[in-house]
């Protein structure tokens, strides 16, 4: 197969939650407008952001490959936060908004952990099967969690399908990837639906799937049976099926785990994972699912914890600020969200102390921490990251921007007076 896919981003940067429901699939008809969706989303940014030339003056070296690099050329930093805007909100706030934190054992709305989480305001949170027990309860602690955090609010679900669910409990079964690939676009595209339905039903309007890794070892490695196939466009257009699926649905969607994880030899979860693989290789094969699908209107990117030393040393991507500039060189300018950082590949060297901060400061618009208790620890490492001067404040706002356009959430009193 070749990817076929085009620009499309159907109810991106709107705040799914609030939007009217879409109509059942069966009455579902192609939108004439989709090409032009993208101007609007952009256009979204704009208001809440100004578009800045960011010069990145960093030498390049040839690669050892003897090719030469990717050119670091100027590239636009859209997301950068108008200088004319006056900071509204405490720094305290702004860090909170860049969280998205997991609920552990949580299935009500008023437990404990969601006063902590509440108090502090997060961005987000993640909801896994220990949350979910049926289709009512769901929909009660979704509705619950934006009553208590505000409306606003996102509500992700880590649902891949196949091994990676969290929907059992609800009755929904999603195929793996990898059979998704097998069978082609028609039953992704359903596949999709069919979840995105189910997550809408509930309140969910973020979904951290699909996965674009390259993979054609056994089923049960660290992705396996989670990609869709061996073959970048064969991937990119089942994907981007998928996706579109989700995304008619009305839900968010992320695509994991850039640059590409299917070649690394070990598991994140446990602890470091390397690719030795050179830059040429992972722009020829593992990136380009990724460009397919953020020009289809991804409106998340989740950065993984693969350590590449060939081509940024040895820090993981999900750290790496190279890692995020090739994201950015590469079109994408929605939000950018790590892996957990409480998996072993980051946990163990740079504990919830200093990861968020390096995530932060590296590029990303947004951390994902599934441990919710621990989120003071976290907003507060963020906060005197700023203070003394190791982050940015002008990094901070650039990634609350870009959360607030995929909260649907206007700068005023947040970023903007």
């Amino acid at each position: 197969m070749v990817a076929t896919v085009g620009r499309r981003s159907e109810l991106a940067y709107r705040p799914r939650h609030m939007a009217p429901p879409p109509p059942p699939k069966h009455l579902r008809r192609p939108d004439p407008l989709r090409q032009l969706r993208p101007l609007a989303a952009a256009v979204a940014m704009v208001a809440v952001t100004a578009v800045a030339a960011l010069v990145v003056d960093r030498p390049t070296n040839d690669r050892a490959d003897g090719t030469a690099p990717t050119p670091l050329v100027p590239v636009a930093a859209a997301g950068a936060v108008d200088p004319r805007c006056v900071d509204e909100a405490s720094v305290s706030t702004r860090a909170g908004l860049v969280l998205v934190v997991g609920l552990p054992g949580v299935t009500r709305a008023d437990d404990p952990l969601v006063d902590l989480v509440a108090e502090v305001g997060v961005g987000g949170v993640m909801l896994r099967d220990d949350n979910l027990v049926g289709p009512r309860q769901a929909a009660t602690l979704v509705a619950g969690l934006r009553a208590r955090l505000g409306s606003h609010l996102l509500v992700a679900l880590d649902e891949e399908g196949g091994r990676v669910t969290s929907m059992r409990s609800l009755g929904q079964v999603t195929p793996s990837a990898r059979r998704l690939g097998r069978a082609g676009t028609d039953a992704a595209s359903e596949a999709g639906t069919d979840l995105g339905d189910a997550a809408r039903d509930i309140g969910v309007d973020w979904v951290f799937a699909p996965v674009l890794d390259l993979d054609d070892g056994p089923s049960s490695g660290v992705i396996g049976d989670r990609s869709f196939g061996d073959d970048p466009d064969d991937v990119a257009e089942v994907a981007d099926a998928f996706a579109d699926g989700l995304r008619g649905a009305g839900v968010a969607v992320t695509v994991k785990h850039f640059p590409g994880h299917g070649a690394a030899d070990h598991d994140p979860h446990a602890g470091a994972s390397v690719d030795d693989r050179l830059l040429a290789t992972l722009l020829r094969r593992d990136v380009r699912p990724f460009d397919a699908l953020i020009e289809a209107g991804a409106e998340a990117v989740m950065v993984g914890h693969v350590t590449y030393p060939k081509v940024w040393g040895d820090v993981p991507a999900s750290l790496s600020p190279d890692a995020y500039r090739l994201l950015r060189q590469h079109g994408f300018d929605g939000v950018a969200i790590t892996d957990a950082l409480g998996m072993g590949a980051v946990y163990n060297r740079w504990g919830f102390d200093q990861a968020p901060t390096l995530a932060i400061a590296a590029g990303a618009d947004a951390v994902l921490v599934n441990q919710g208790d621990r989120v003071l620890e976290l907003r507060d490492g963020l906060v005197a990251a700023v203070t003394s001067g190791r982050l940015d404040e002008a990094r901070l706002n650039q990634a609350v921007a870009r959360m607030l356009v995929l909260r649907g959430q206007p700068a005023a009193g947040v970023l903007c007076g």
